[in-house]
């Protein structure tokens, strides 16, 4: 009973998130009928609670990926999720790319992770004055591809070895890092829309990932999922903010001097 109540909930978060809007009829992928509740005007309706089967299946998951040690990296790209995920996964230290999967990442990690120290390098050189010995137009050529560097790997930046899980949003557009994660053997979560195929995926979870509120509420359950276990805060970027400026009110307030207290002098009588 609490099980259909609590699966209920999640049912009417998804649904306000906008999680059951599929693709058009002509855009649909034959694999993902049968994860839709019907058709509507020619748009697929997905079945929500076939989803919360699907992320109550990948929460079990990385729980228990999480209690094993096993690393996660987070792929991400497309504009209505990207800058979430950098915010999320940097807040958390999990790895992420939210710009560019850069092609043989995984099949050629030992050869990528060159560039990885070489921006870590480039970074340590520039905090601690190494740079200074150099002409201008040098440190500006340095300074240049420290940039480039950082756009394509700071969200890896601290990633020794291959990840053990990817965890995909869209996999039409993150196809090269579905081809790389199967040719490596590795497990893959994802949320999959109606316009992809499910079965490529490891664990799929079928919503809706061009709303940006559906596609978020699904990237913090599981990240909550796998996080868990290690006691940190797991809350979206923008309800830290909000919680930080509550405090910082109160702290202001409390700050704030009593007004001091004037005695009313009577009044003379005529």
């Amino acid at each position: 009973m609490e099980e259909t109540k609590s699966n209920t909930k999640e049912i009417e978060k998804l649904f306000a998130a906008g999680a059951h809007l599929g693709h058009k009829k002509n855009r649909l992928h034959p694999k993902a009928r049968k994860y839709l509740y019907r058709m509507v005007n020619g748009v697929a309706v997905i079945d929500l609670t076939k989803t919360v089967v699907q992320i109550h299946a990948v929460k079990e998951f990385l729980k228990q990926a999480n209690k094993e040690g096993k690393s996660l990296l987070v792929v991400g790209t497309k504009r209505v999720v990207s800058q979430y995920i950098q915010e999320l996964c940097k807040e958390n230290s999990i790895p992420h790319i939210t710009t560019k999967w850069m092609p043989g990442l995984l099949t050629n990690f030992e050869t990528l992770s060159k560039n990885i120290k070489k921006m870590n390098d480039l970074a340590i050189e520039k905090e601690n004055g190494s740079w200074d010995q150099f002409v201008k137009h040098e440190r500006m050529k340095l300074s240049k591809e420290l940039g480039r560097l950082n756009r394509l790997y700071s969200g890896i930046a601290q990633m020794k070895k291959k990840p053990d899980i990817i965890f995909i949003v869209d996999i039409k557009r993150e196809k090269n890092a579905l081809k790389e994660a199967h040719q490596n053997g590795l497990p893959v979560v994802a949320i999959t829309d109606t316009n992809t195929n499910p079965d490529t995926v490891t664990y799929p979870v079928v919503a809706n990932d061009d709303s940006p509120t559906s596609a978020q509420y699904v990237i913090k359950e599981m990240l909550s999922a796998y996080l868990s276990e290690k006691k940190v805060d797991v809350k979206a970027p923008e309800e830290k903010k909000v919680e930080e400026k509550k405090v910082e009110e109160k702290k202001t307030e409390e700050k704030k001097p009593e007004a001091k207290k004037t005695k009313k002098t009577p009044a003379k009588k005529e």
